[in-house]
């Protein structure tokens, strides 16, 4: 920790591509965390891979992170007190950083070229060893070193691996142990002057004071070299925590196969943000509970490490779609209102304001995604065609014409084009009434109604329907359908 206690996690993505989902949910176990330590939660990012990191993908991260509700407080937009917060701003610090590890002799200049060390792979796959490097400069003078580079030689830098082993406590593995002569001296520096991942990164956690490092378990093989990193410059290493990975169904590594793998995918599918938090959450951590639904909020005070599991999470689409419908319906209308309206207009529906709240409410029950917002709000908009439909026998039935002027005349006791829902399922309330005096019941009264109204047997309940339609549409329908009848 921090000469004040606090708590310091860092989420340090590589704006290479798209936020994967299993890259956010590190983002969220380190938030939730932070947040439950009354830390703080940084955003560094990565970028030294400067022929794949674009601009615009950093963008689409910190836009995604925002969606999820994962707020950074230090960041390349907020600032912080230990910036800069991208890597390719901080190329000095890496700098002074490799002189040091040379001045003390952590480190040495290496000239090996490509191909000699190729060759000593190959030989050493051939002998069946694993391969490393064999320290061939490591012994190199200060008189040598000088003149080669002088003569124009290019030259990594490698740290000199200590002997003996390497063990730290992991939070969620355990004890783990790696034998340093296994490693073999690792380049911190290239000949094109670009820093290594396993380096820069010790550096960043150094200098921005993280106390925690939690990421995914395919960086286990990275720690052994950034504690050896740390100790060299003579600090004191964060805590680590090695999650599981989110993996297919079928047990493989999650790919674009299996559906959506990003945030901004499941985001324009008509995901919210809120299930997708929670879905992400419940892979691999387990609450102290039976519980399932958990705002933001609660997470983070529910939120402990020693409840993250070590065992792979499997990605269950049929989960999360079920948690989504729970969050829609859980929505007010007003609100799924906004966020279905993007959906309905880019599929060419468009409401009345008066309209928007009574067809979000009939669709509301029917959702599992705000995507199939237009399919169930269609309903409203279609032009029924019953003229070819076997519908058509259901508007044959005995006392039809009946209901429907039975309807009209509950219509035109209230006023405006529109109706609100409690206007509706007032209407309905007369027709129903009415209907009974009239000894017409059940399918004689609603079944011709939905037909006549919108050429389907399924759909939102009727007062919705009466509601949202507009009484100049319910009575062109009524009127197309009597025509169907006097010709039939």
């Amino acid at each position: 920790m921090t000469a004040n206690g606090s708590v310091r996690v860092r989420f340090a993505p590589s704006p290479t591509g798209s936020l994967h989902i299993g890259s956010a949910r590190t983002a969220l176990f380190n938030y939730l965390f932070a947040r439950h330590q009354g830390g703080t939660f940084v955003l560094r990012i990565e970028d030294t891979d400067l022929k794949r990191s674009l601009r615009e993908h950093e963008h689409s991260i910190t836009r995604d992170l925002r969606w999820l509700g994962l707020s950074a407080d230090e960041s390349p937009d907020a600032g912080g007190p230990f910036g800069p917060y991208r890597q390719s701003e901080r190329v000095r610090l890496y700098e002074e950083g490799v002189q040091r590890l040379l001045r003390e002799g952590h480190a040495y200049r290496c000239f090996c070229t490509q191909e000699r060390l190729d060759a000593l792979k190959d030989a050493q796959l051939a002998r069946g060893d694993m391969p490393k490097y064999d320290g061939c400069c490591a012994a190199l003078g200060l008189d040598e070193v000088e003149r080669r580079l002088a003569a124009g030689e290019k030259a990594t830098v490698r740290f000199r691996v200590p002997p003996g082993d390497v063990t730290y406590h992991d939070l969620i593995r355990g004890t783990l142990t790696f034998r340093s002569e296994v490693i073999g001296d690792f380049i911190v520096k290239r000949t094109d002057g670009g820093y290594s991942y396993n380096y820069a990164v010790v550096v960043d956690d150094l200098g921005m004071k993280i106390t925690h490092v939690i990421r995914g378990e395919d960086h286990i093989t990275n720690t052994a070299r950034q504690l050896m990193l740390f100790r060299a410059l003579g600090v004191e290493p964060p805590t680590y925590a090695h999650h599981s990975m989110i993996l297919a169904p079928d047990g493989s590594k999650l790919s674009k196969r299996h559906g959506a793998t990003s945030v901004g995918e499941f985001r324009d599918l008509g995901y919210l943000p809120e299930a997708v938090v929670n879905y992400l959450a419940l892979l691999a951590w387990h609450p102290s509970d039976e519980r399932e639904l958990f705002r933001l909020d609660e997470l983070v005070e529910a939120f402990t490490m020693e409840r993250v599991s070590r065992s792979p999470a499997i990605l269950d689409v049929d989960k999360l779609n079920w948690l989504n419908g729970v969050y829609i319906r859980g929505l007010a209308v007003e609100d799924l209102a906004e966020r279905v309206e993007l959906y309905l207009s880019e599929a060419g529906l468009v409401f009345q304001p008066v309209q928007r709240e009574v067809v979000t409410a009939a669709i509301q029950t029917s959702l599992v995604t705000l995507e199939e917002a237009p399919k169930y709000a269609a309903v409203f908009a279609d032009e029924p065609d019953v003229a070819s439909s076997p519908l058509l026998a259901v508007l044959k039935a005995p006392g039809v014409a009946d209901v429907f002027e039975l309807l009209e005349e509950a219509l035109a006791q209230f006023n405006g084009e529109y109706l609100t829902v409690e206007d509706g399922r007032a209407v309905m309330h007369l027709v129903a009434g009415a209907c009974k005096q009239r000894g017409l019941k059940g399918k004689a009264i609603y079944m011709p109604l939905r037909v006549a109204l919108t050429g389907r047997d399924q759909g939102p309940e009727l007062f919705y329907l009466v509601a949202g339609l507009g009484r100049g549409r319910i009575q062109a329908r009524l009127a197309a359908a009597r025509r169907l009848l006097s010709a039939a």
